[in-house]
């Protein structure tokens, strides 16, 4: 294999995979499979549509169907409740004045003038860049038994999971596995835990934001990461390596205090006293 050269892997390998790192993490739900597709015609014949059913999901949702149970789902700007993830996928051409205006009847910051200064940062900058990539859906699928060959994956846990996962990336600290983060509170999971990883090739951290949480059922104490699918093969070659022998694990390893006695407390000491008084008897 020549340097840099790029190893394709298979659906079966993706497969195994993903239940590899379900088992040592013990997951509690499934890593998502996450696909990007220019046309229709590239959705698995096998994957749900809502609108095909007369009925409309968001792309957290998908991921939730995914992750929770083991369902999956393909969504296009036709399906898709969630205008807002519609345009920031690219899916339909839109103004940075309507992008402004919606955003502003949602109340979500203080003013328009609030509206225009985010909206010269990640419209200018990114919207149109990616309106032009020409994506028009997305399918979801829990990785372990994936329809699709992932171009993201996602995975939610708690942050001890998570914390895990972050040390295999760093393990060796090569610029392309380097974790980059921005938050903002909105579009964490179908954003920065798929698009984000897919477009900038690197991991990002996904604290569950607005949508997440109303729509997607994210529970408090879950937070995510997003990786370019590939990722997943270093992750579980370099995972629990950190610290090695004496490297937190999983279950995580926690200093238990030893050398303790009665004395502790004034209630255990008499305890004990009592004890062994009636032991003599």
């Amino acid at each position: 294999m020549k340097l840099g050269e790029k190893i394709m892997k298979s659906k079966e390998e993706y497969q195994n995979a993903g239940q590899e790192i379900y088992d040592k993490l013990h997951l509690a739900t499934y890593p998502v499979a996450i696909k990007y597709v220019k046309d229709k015609s590239e959705i698995p014949r096998n994957v749900t549509r809502p609108a095909v059913m007369d009925k409309k999901m968001s792309i957290c949702q998908t991921f939730a169907m995914a992750r929770k149970f083991g369902q999956s789902y393909a969504l296009t700007a036709e399906d898709n409740f969630c205008t807002p993830s519609s345009v920031g996928h690219g899916w339909v051409p839109i103004t940075m004045e309507e992008f402004v205006e919606s955003q502003v009847r949602q109340g979500w910051h203080k003013d328009e003038k609030a509206e225009k200064r985010r909206a010269e940062k990640i419209y200018m900058k990114n919207y149109k860049n990616v309106i032009d990539l020409a994506y028009r859906g997305v399918v979801a699928s829990p990785l372990p038994k994936t329809v699709v060959i992932p171009d993201t994956i996602l995975i939610f846990g708690n942050g001890a999971q998570i914390t895990h996962v972050i040390h295999a990336l760093t393990f060796e600290h090569k610029r392309q596995y380097a974790v980059r983060s921005n938050f903002e509170g909105f579009g964490e999971s179908c954003g920065k835990g798929g698009f984000m990883p897919f477009i900038t090739r690197k991991a990002q951290i996904v604290i569950p934001g607005m949508g997440d949480r109303a729509f997607a059922g994210v529970q408090d104490h879950e937070i995510a990461i997003g990786i370019p699918g590939e990722f997943i093969f270093y992750i579980l070659d370099h995972l629990f390596k950190t610290g090695g022998r004496q490297g937190l694990g999983f279950p995580i390893r926690q200093l238990i205090p030893m050398g303790l006695s009665e004395n502790l407390t004034p209630g255990f000491k008499y305890m004990r006293e009592v004890i062994d008084k009636k032991l003599k008897e």
